[in-house]
């Protein structure tokens, strides 16, 4: 659970800075262009890291996998996209705080219908609470 928890927290970390990093060079070249060059980068860095970790790719059984889950790359080029997008319109904070409290409440429509292939979970009142409370968080800072 430990190893979950840093996993997240550097993820949120990166996140935060990919979207700062892509959209200052996204004045400089368009759009289009970073996005290019950052999922370019990417796949020689997660190329690399394969070779180090895994050994030589074997994707026998990649035809095995839903079509759906395939998509992962067609998202990423979306995601990468509307964040540059959002910083530039809203700031950093403002965009993420926005973001973050859209992926918690996506999150947990997929939790409780058990989209994806991951289990249904049920929902406690406490738990609609917090996510009410989040979204009256998000729109208090957007607005005051």
């Amino acid at each position: 659970m430990v190893q979950g928890i840093i996993y997240s927290i550097l993820a949120g970390i990166f996140v935060s800075l990919q979207g700062v990093f892509n959209t200052r060079l996204s004045e400089e070249v368009d759009l289009w262009h970073t996005n290019t060059w950052v999922h370019s980068t990417g796949f020689f860095l997660a190329v690399a890291l394969m070779f180090i970790f895994e050994g030589p790719p074997n994707f026998t059984n990649i035809t095995n996998v839903r079509f759906d889950y395939l998509l992962g790359g067609v998202l990423a080029v979306l995601i990468v996209f509307s964040i540059m997008k959002g910083i530039g319109a809203l700031g950093v904070s403002h965009s993420v705080t926005i973001l973050i409290v859209t992926q918690i409440t996506v999150s947990m429509i997929i939790s409780i219908f058990g989209l994806f292939g991951d289990p249904a979970v049920s929902l406690s009142p406490t738990d609609i609470i917090g996510v009410v409370l989040m979204i009256i968080g998000v729109l208090m800072y957007q607005i005051f």
